[in-house]
């Protein structure tokens, strides 16, 4: 109670920072690079990555430095990896869904996603993200037949350098609330895996806008997704 008032009484000042934040942020673009694709040679995987601008790589200059190519890059040595990014700036999770559901139904293994961000900023209840969340994995499950789903939480927003405070508490404070919500939604789900952001809390790793990943970040982003996918598969392979 008593932080929600708190946060009350600072809204004049929070929107007012809000603005300026978005008016004054640097606009950095989505990399280059391809969105999809075939790498590697071994079993056969299909991993579809789906989200916001993180997933999408703003931050660096070529797809191979954001998440999805390290992402390839790892796999590629163990797995035939057959890999899409269906990802844009600005994206949240309702809008994801949305996307999601208008295209082909093609097959996949896995789902890495990047959400929350935009939903903390926007004003999004944490129940009313939770609530989208669990839609988009049953969404994914039934039309892609994605048998393992990687979520990743949210990066730990109070520390970004773009934000001023008090609005950098308020949502860094927002954005935990919501990824403990998801890691604890996710602990019955045996096929999801909940992937913690909070190593990224370095802000000298992050780009040069304060607010996205940079590349070191990503490599490490891509290394524990591989990581949960190669247990995943050597499991079942042991079966």
């Amino acid at each position: 109670m008593c932080r929600r008032l708190v946060t009350l009484a600072l809204a004049p000042l929070l929107l007012a920072q809000g603005g300026l934040v978005r008016r004054r942020i640097l606009k950095l673009p989505e990399p280059q690079g391809e969105r999809s694709g075939v790498a590697g040679e071994g079993p056969p995987l299909r991993v579809l990555v789906a989200g916001d601008s993180a997933a999408a790589g703003v931050g660096v200059v070529r797809q191979e430095d954001a998440l999805s190519g390290r992402l390839v890059q790892e796999l590629a040595p163990a797995f035939r990896v057959e890999w899409r990014l269906e990802a844009k700036t600005g994206a949240n999770t309702a809008g994801t869904i949305r996307w999601l559901s208008r295209l082909a139904a093609d097959p996949f293994d896995v789902l890495v996603t990047s959400l929350g961000v935009n939903g903390v900023t926007g004003g999004v209840s944490t129940t009313e993200w939770l609530d989208q969340q669990a839609e988009l994995r049953e969404l994914t499950r039934e039309r892609f037949g994605v048998t393992l789903l990687i979520i990743s939480g949210l990066p730990p927003v109070g520390g970004f350098p773009a934000l001023p405070q008090p609005l950098r508490w308020v949502l860094g404070r927002r954005a935990r609330e919501f990824s403990t919500g998801l890691r604890q939604a996710l602990e019955s789900e045996a096929d999801a895996h909940f992937l913690d952001l909070e190593f990224t809390l370095d802000p000298s790793l992050m780009a040069e806008d304060g607010f996205h990943p940079g590349p070191v970040i990503y490599r490490g982003w891509a290394e524990r997704a591989a990581r949960i996918i190669r247990t995943a598969w050597s499991e079942d392979s042991s079966l």
